[in-house]
């Protein structure tokens, strides 16, 4: 090996093919296409998973069970150490009021709020869902929960 040939033909930027010109260039005529078939049409394209004709492996492998997650509500999480950071002392926490101020997404079924850190403001909280934990720490610093109904989600045909 010589050294000041090692890196001779290897450049940063590649520089792009430029088919169909002239059959000096080595991807002329047919621009490797080869002749005929599908592949020399213009729109030619394999779909994901095409293994060549060959049964395809998600065609192989056996499937068992199934699952309902895309049904599921799509709850969001918030701990009361959020909360005491976001809400000043008697604030009434809503989740209007946690999505305008960026704690939890805008689209969203349901509101969890869990017990995560310490709670020492009096906080009116409204949410559909509280962990046994996060009721006795607001419960503890002389705060009040409600509990809302979560929206009758709709069935899809």
């Amino acid at each position: 090996m010589i050294l000041n040939d090692v890196h001779v033909g290897i450049s940063r930027n590649k520089k792009r093919k430029r088919i169909g010109r002239g059959t000096g260039s080595g991807t002329g005529k047919t621009s490797g296409r080869g002749h005929k078939g599908y592949g020399s049409r213009s729109g030619s394209s394999r779909r994901a998973g095409f293994e060549g004709g060959q049964m395809p492996l998600f065609r192989r492998i056996a499937k068992r069970g199934f699952n309902n997650r895309q049904f599921a509500p799509n709850v969001v999480v918030i701990n009361v150490r959020q909360l005491e950071a976001a809400f000043d002392a008697d604030a009434e926490v809503t989740p209007e009021a946690l999505a305008s101020r960026g704690l939890i997404p805008s689209k969203f079924d349901e509101v969890k709020i869990l017990g995560d850190g310490e709670l020492s403001k009096k906080l009116t909280i409204s949410a559909h869902r509280f962990s046994a934990s996060a009721e006795k720490k607001i419960s503890e610093a002389g705060g009040t929960m409600t509990v809302i109904r979560p929206v009758a989600r709709k069935k899809s045909d």
